[in-house]
């Protein structure tokens, strides 16, 4: 009996989601090492059905993963369609359970009832606990940049509102129109970013030095002492890059808020509004790539707050080629699920299951 596994790349059900945790070279790179490869078929992944069976992978239709072979993994990116069904089946995927996120009570039992398991793609971790795979960087920099697209909308008389937004072939098109829009404005915006150490904030600070931003960087060292911070009232675009694993006071208050500022846009490229850890605690449901920015404050100084839980999805092909190539190599060792980084996932799962 082949002890290697079988992956099964299930189609995304998200509005506007365009990326895949894998490409057709990475398939192709596991069928050259006998793991076999099914696809389910989707007209919004950033790669064809073509692209997939060119290299010899099977392909199938969208949602058939339920009834996949048991020994088969069950790979996606976001959340799976709202059901109550058992979970029979080994899910990796972003599920964000773990932090006591809406819903994440019924879908552990959904695994349980099951007997299925998540391998929750936000905790696959090296020795030294760093991710192994993420989309950080291509967050941060598309959070970045639908900042400074609101901004320059605000601050034009002539740009057209920009919702909703689409996919843009690469960062250099999605430079080019953001340097574009700032052309038209009196002035160039002060931001500040913090959480600037990790990839999602060094994203962030890299598509702001390409637009020659006023740009401020905050780490932990700024922050040490606690919010809220007025400061961030100072700034014209405050993006939010921090991975909160630990309750911590609140950067901004709806209180301080109200008093006298210059910010008029938010990005929360962190998103977590349901979240027990929201460093954010001024608004509390995601917006859309349809609809981006929450408005809020009174109507003489608006307030613009974006808060996309999928800002990659706006450079699908190099998001999802950098995530594909990093995340390659662990999907290579799943014929040996009890060690490594998948070890570690099916722990974190276990123990949240016990508090259920």
């Amino acid at each position: 009996v082949s002890t290697q596994p079988t992956i099964w790349l299930r189609a995304e059900g998200k509005a506007f989601e365009r990326r895949t945790p894998l490409t057709p070279t990475a398939a192709a790179s596991l069928a050259d090492a006998g793991i076999s490869v099914i696809v389910e078929r989707s007209e919004v992944r950033t790669y064809t059905d073509a692209d997939y069976a060119s290299v010899g992978c099977s392909l199938v239709e969208a949602g058939s993963w339920e009834s996949a072979p048991m020994h088969a993994y069950i790979l996606g990116l976001k959340e799976l369609p709202e059901s109550t069904q058992p979970l029979h089946h080994r899910h990796i995927y972003f599920a964000h359970a773990f932090k006591g996120q809406a819903g994440w009570k019924e879908l552990l039992l959904r695994f349980q009832r099951g007997g299925g398991a998540l391998y929750d793609l936000e905790y696959l971790v090296d020795s030294a606990g760093d991710r192994v795979a993420a989309f950080g960087h291509w967050a941060g920099f598309a959070g970045a940049a639908v900042a400074s697209l609101a901004w320059s909308v605000r601050h034009s008389e002539e740009l057209p509102d920009f919702a909703p937004l689409t996919a843009y072939p690469d960062k250099r098109a999605l430079i080019e129109h953001s340097h574009h829009q700032l052309s038209n404005c009196p002035a160039v915006p002060k931001a500040i970013v913090i959480g600037a150490g990790g990839r999602c904030g060094r994203g962030a600070a890299e598509l702001f030095r390409e637009l020659d931003v006023d740009l401020t960087l905050w780490d932990l060292e700024e922050t040490r002492d606690g919010g809220p911070f007025e400061q961030i009232l100072e700034y014209d675009i405050f993006v939010n890059c921090v991975f909160v694993s630990t309750r911590i006071p609140p950067f901004l208050t709806s209180e301080l808020l109200a008093r006298p500022r210059r910010l008029s846009i938010i990005c929360d490229v962190s998103c977590d509004p349901s979240g027990d850890l929201n460093p954010l605690p001024i608004y509390n449901h995601c917006t859309t790539f349809s609809n981006p920015i929450l408005r809020m404050g009174e109507s003489e100084n608006p307030l613009g707050l974006i808060a996309i839980d999928h800002l990659p999805s706006l450079l699908p092909k190099e998001s999802s080629e950098d995530f594909s190539n990093q995340l390659l190599p662990h999907l290579l060792k799943l014929e040996a699920p009890e060690e490594g980084v998948w070890a570690g996932a099916r722990r974190k799962y276990e123990q949240a299951l016990k508090e259920l």
